[in-house]
């Protein structure tokens, strides 16, 4: 039924060892019209009035024949949309009385300086007393000033006053200040606390500074640094209240003598002023171009001091010397003057041009870090 048979041998040739056959094949999409056009202003014209004085005349009266166009309807609406507004201002103003006793003047005021008041204390004026400070308060309504002697006569015993006026206050009598402090020395420097109205500090003859509080008319004295080995031995010459660059932002009070000594004392609560930090102007720390031949530690005598605005960490100093020195607080070098509880540091860093006589007053500019006024 099967037989064994022996067939031809059938190749199939493989396909995947030829070389594959490839087509290139082209498609382009239909072509892009594109249109340019322009457009420009065929025509142009300018037209230039000017007045001249021959037609003023003319027209004037053909400006008189031409009646004004005005929408009456839309003015009614304007004018009764506003008028509750108005009214309200109105009767605010009847009830205001922000301008009693104002005088209109209507001509003009000129530019040259005019004297509005002459303030002075009678008794100080008796005794012949100068005026040695100046201060506004931080409202600007009340001005301050302090008697002493400039001159001959025996400061150290002599009594002196501080005063007051408040010149937005009615009635106010030139020669009447509205608070008088009686003080038992010469008061030499004077200035109001920068944001407490009522503080104002003094710096005396006999080297204390005391803080006055003129809302209080029995007592007003609320601190004071006493004498001892931590304040001054001279005429404190300047004080100022300076805000701390610690965190706190306290404000301290700044005190600088004659005895070389720039203190910051700090009120503790309890009628007392605490040292905090001290510098001092001594002679031999002075910078390499102070040509001077002493013997023994000096002090440079300081009798003027000012804080720069733009950075709180340097001061202008001007001492009896004539000098005047660039100072910084940040100094690390301490001042080879016998000090007390509180080490004091040599804070001059380089000297100005001197003067031939002391130097009384200096001012950092408010706008310019590096300028001054002496």
């Amino acid at each position: 039924m099967f037989t064994d048979e022996a067939q031809e041998a059938v190749t199939v040739e493989s396909r995947w060892r030829k070389t594959p056959e490839f087509c290139d094949a082209v498609c382009q999409t239909v072509e892009v019209r594109r249109a340019e056009a322009s457009v420009q202003i065929r025509r142009s014209a300018e037209i230039s009035t000017q007045t001249e004085l021959s037609d003023r005349r003319d027209l004037s009266v053909a400006d008189r024949s031409i009646e004004p166009s005005v929408d009456f309807p839309r003015l009614a609406r304007f004018l009764r949309q506003v008028e509750p507004m108005v009214i309200k201002e109105l009767r605010k103003n009847i009830q205001s009385h922000a301008f009693d006793g104002f005088d209109v003047n209507w001509v003009d005021q000129p530019q040259t300086v005019s004297c509005l008041y002459t303030l002075h204390y009678p008794e100080a004026c008796e005794r012949l007393l100068h005026v040695t400070g100046v201060s506004w308060n931080a409202t600007g309504s009340v001005i301050a000033c302090s008697y002493g002697r400039l001159q001959d006569g025996d400061w150290s015993t002599e009594k002196s006053y501080v005063c007051t006026w408040n010149l937005d206050r009615r009635g106010l009598n030139p020669n009447r200040p509205n608070v008088v402090i009686y003080v038992s020395s010469a008061v030499m420097s004077l200035a109001f606390h920068p944001t407490e109205p009522p503080l104002i500090a003094g710096g005396l003859y006999n080297g204390e500074v005391l803080v006055w509080n003129c809302s209080k008319t029995d007592d007003p004295l609320i601190a004071r640094s006493g004498i001892s080995e931590d304040t001054h031995r001279e005429p404190v010459y300047q004080v100022q209240w300076n805000q701390s660059l610690s965190r706190s932002n306290r404000i301290n009070l700044l005190s600088a003598s004659t005895d070389g000594k720039i203190l910051i004392w700090a009120m503790d609560g309890k009628g007392q002023l605490v040292l905090q930090d001290g510098f001092a102007l001594v002679v031999q720390q002075m910078p390499r171009n102070v040509k001077l031949k002493v013997r023994g530690s000096t002090s440079f005598g300081v009798t003027a001091l000012s804080f720069s605005h733009l950075d709180k960490t340097v001061f202008i100093a001007g001492v009896e010397g004539g000098y005047v020195l660039k100072c910084s607080t940040e100094v690390l070098t301490l001042a080879s003057l016998s000090s007390g509880s509180v080490p004091l540091k040599a804070p001059a860093l380089f000297t100005f041009s001197p003067h031939c006589g002391p130097v009384h007053a200096v001012a950092c500019s408010p706008f310019h870090r590096s300028v001054y006024e002496q």
